[in-house]
């Protein structure tokens, strides 16, 4: 189904009930061409692009959580490209170029908005290391610009550069084509560009249903302070009551 105004309009006077199903869940089958593991942001994206740009259909992508309970979904949600190693300027470069027609792509909104990544200066330091991107990533081709304090304010009208404040700002790097899209919707837009494509998926919760053996946490990689916390309950004696 393709979203459109109409659409949205014409499920809202039929109080959103007719909504068909976004991609349908299938049976894992005994063998695929690739596996993935992991459906967050890269594990879908590398499905869907495969799909799209090698027509490779018969893909089977391992989750054993839900779709971007990751990272995709709890770390920062920033898509920029003003990194300094020309490696990182290429490959976040040409990621940076996909995002805005995304939405369209995918028939998704991916709420990609760009609205600009400003990073504050506050030392010698800092400006001396922003510079280094910034010029680095100018002669790479990649928008990135320097801004004095007042220029930052501007930019961000609520940023305080008064120079008696215990942090003052010396000055910022911008880059003006950077976006906090909501990623958590990526993961769903790019299984929805998928099943267009021709995949199916099926979430594979438990190894007994597919044959597969998702990854888990092993003893040793849980966080120490869980394991300290129950080795000492398992080890001090019960409380005693005061007397």
């Amino acid at each position: 189904m393709k979203f459109s105004l109409a659409s949205l309009a014409a499920q809202a006077l039929r109080g959103h009930r007719d909504w068909p199903e976004q991609w349908r869940s299938a049976e894992p089958k005994p063998a695929y061409d690739v596996i993935i593991i992991g459906a967050g942001g890269h594990g879908l994206a590398t499905a869907y692009y495969m799909a799209k740009e090698h027509g490779i259909t018969n893909i089977a992508v391992l989750e054993k959580g839900w779709l971007g309970g990751g990272n995709t979904g709890r770390n920062t949600t920033i898509v920029r490209s003003n990194y300094l190693w020309p490696a990182s300027e290429g490959i976040y470069g040409h990621a940076h170029k996909l995002w805005p027609g995304l939405s369209k792509e995918l028939n998704y909104n991916v709420m990609f908005s760009p609205r600009g990544v400003m990073l504050l200066a506050h030392s010698l330091h800092d400006e001396q290391a922003f510079r280094r991107h910034v010029h680095a990533n100018r002669l790479a081709g990649i928008p990135n610009e320097w801004l004095t304090a007042a220029q930052a304010q501007a930019f961000c009208p609520i940023l305080n550069i008064d120079p008696g404040i215990r942090y003052p700002v010396r000055g910022a790097a911008l880059q003006r084509t950077a976006a906090p899209p909501v990623t958590t919707l990526s993961p769903g837009a790019m299984r929805g560009g998928l099943a267009r494509a021709g995949w199916t998926s099926s979430r594979i919760a438990r190894s007994r249903r597919s044959g597969a053996t998702p990854a888990a946490r092993s003893p040793a990689s849980r966080p120490a302070r869980g394991r300290s916390r129950r080795a000492k309950s398992a080890s001090s004696p019960p409380a005693t009551p005061a007397s």
